[in-house]
């Protein structure tokens, strides 16, 4: 990422994160960051220029940490079964995205003028997928799984599902069992079982 942190811009990124993700973006104010993050309120003007301006930053510097969080991942599995690696990979994602799941709303928008979060994205959606790839290609060539599909498509099946499901609450929590504050915990158990029968019946993977 070209993008350089700072070690105050990294504290008031890491407080108000804390902050959105329990009251939301429109609950929380510039006032409520600034006084979690021990500063003065004119410091988010003066590194960041706004609050929506700060969220960008945030989502930035949100998919560096992810980045970083893969490369030591996909480190960790490299040496596991295709079927465990394939496995691991849907759970990483299916979590990233319901664990971040206030970023979605504002990524929507932001995308359609700012240029450097698509960089940001493609660059992980592309190093996921070459992931993706590796492991296919090794289950087919061990005969553990039966078909090739294009790891992309995989990416959008694990996308699509997942961020439907968070952005259509008032639709899924009606198939959700459990209390509306473990909806996004339950949803997400929910999903990932679902996509690991899919995803490995699309691999011609016998045990699913």
């Amino acid at each position: 990422m070209k993008k350089k942190f700072t070690e105050k811009q990294i504290h008031i990124l890491d407080v108000a994160e804390k902050l959105i993700a329990k009251k939301g973006f429109e609950g929380t104010s510039i006032r409520d960051i600034s006084s979690h993050a021990n500063i003065n309120v004119a410091m988010i003007s003066y590194y960041f220029g706004s609050k929506e301006k700060m969220m960008s930053y945030l989502y930035r510097y949100r998919v560096m940490k992810t980045r970083e969080s893969f490369a030591e991942f996909a480190e960790v599995i490299k040496d596991g079964k295709p079927e465990m690696q394939m496995k691991e990979l849907v759970k990483y994602v299916v979590n990233q995205l319901f664990k971040f799941n206030y970023f979605h709303g504002f990524v929507t928008q932001e995308l359609r003028h700012t240029e450097h979060l698509k960089d940001d994205l493609l660059e992980f959606y592309t190093t996921f997928t070459s992931k993706l790839d590796d492991v296919i290609k090794k289950g087919v060539a061990s005969g553990v799984f039966h078909h090739a599909p294009k790891p992309e498509d995989i990416l959008t099946l694990i996308l699509g599902s997942s961020l439907f499901v968070i952005r259509n609450k008032n639709f899924y929590e009606l198939y959700v069992a459990g209390k509306e504050e473990n909806y996004l915990r339950d949803a997400e158990q929910k999903v990932l079982a679902n996509l690991l029968v899919t995803v490995f019946s699309v691999l011609g993977y016998n045990a699913y």
